[in-house]
This record gives C-alpha cells, sequence and structure tokens, in this order.
C-alpha cells in the first residue's frame, strides 16, 4: 500500500499523521479483505480550499471535514469486478489498484476534537476509515448504510486501540 500525503495547511496537527493514516488506511483495508495492494492521495489542508473544492463537486458552499474521491464506480461495496478486465485502475508501476483520493480539512479536526471531546489523533484516525469506507463503496445514504459504516469506523479503530 502506498500514500501519497501532500500537507497543504498553515496549522500544524500536532500528529505524526503519516503513520496514523497508513495504521487506519490498512486496518480498514485488512478487515474488508481487500484483494489488493492500493494506492491513496491524501491532501490535507484548510477550511478555505477544501469549502471550494466542496462547492465544486457537490455543490455545498461550505467547508467539510473529509472529501472522499472514490476511482471506482461501485454497485455495491467491494465489488471490484469494474477493475478486473480494465488495467487503467492501475498504477503500471508499481502494479497497485489506485483507489482513490481523501482530503481532510486540518481546520476541521482541529476544532471537532475540540467538540467531541477526544485527541486531534483520534479524529484524524475516524476521518480516515470514514473516507477508506468510501473509497471501498461504502456510504451513509440511509440509516441502515450510515449505521454499517459507523461499526465498521469503530471496528478498525477499537483494534488499533484509537479511543474516544
Amino acid at each position: 500500500m502506498t500514500i501519497q500525503i501532500e500537507y497543504e495547511a498553515e496549522k500544524e496537527l500536532g500528529i505524526d499523521y503519516a503513520v496514523l493514516a497508513n495504521d487506519v488506511a490498512r486496518k480498514v483495508l485488512e478487515m474488508e479483505e481487500c484483494p489488493y495492494e492500493v494506492s491513496i492521495s491524501l491532501v490535507l489542508t484548510d477550511n478555505e480550499e477544501i469549502k471550494k473544492v466542496n462547492e465544486e463537486f457537490r455543490d455545498i458552499p461550505a467547508p467539510t471535514d473529509v472529501l472522499s474521491f472514490p476511482m471506482i464506480s461501485f454497485e455495491r461495496p467491494l465489488d471490484f469486478s469494474p477493475v478486473e478486465e480494465d488495467d487503467s485502475y492501475f498504477d503500471l508501476d508499481t502494479g497497485e489498484l489506485l483507489l482513490g483520493d481523501i482530503m481532510i480539512s486540518v481546520d476541521k479536526v482541529l476544532s471537532q476534537a475540540q467538540e467531541y471531546g477526544h485527541s486531534a489523533a483520534r479524529e484524524f484516525c475516524f476521518l480516515v476509515a470514514h473516507s477508506m469506507l468510501h473509497l471501498l463503496g461504502y456510504d451513509h445514504m440511509t440509516p441502515g448504510d450510515a449505521a454499517l459504516m459507523e461499526a465498521k469506523q469503530e471496528q478498525a479503530l477499537n483494534e488499533l486501540g484509537i479511543f474516544r
């Protein structure tokens, strides 16, 4: 697994975000039994930039905590059938599946950690887990889907010893 990280925010998270992102992404991939080695792009940005992207792609003119951009249009979670006969989903140099992109607002990580009464590390890890599930085809459009995602996020964090 490769995670390419760009840190564009001026504020510092004050955590080892690269190690945490790798640990959480690996745990989610392991739990979901992803059959491929994957490549992920992670951008850590600020509220101003994520607001622009959120408006451009979702028509919501407000900052959000995390945006996920899956490379695969899943019919259902973990249905990798679209990639099985299409090399364009893979990095030609590494053979890794290009799973998608994650954008996280450092401003939101810090403010939500304070709001929810836990550490910035826990909030960051929660957002990575949430986004990884989106990259694997999960969503939270129905109450049942939301409950499933929440359970999977909590399981990943609990197995890593990352608690509220």
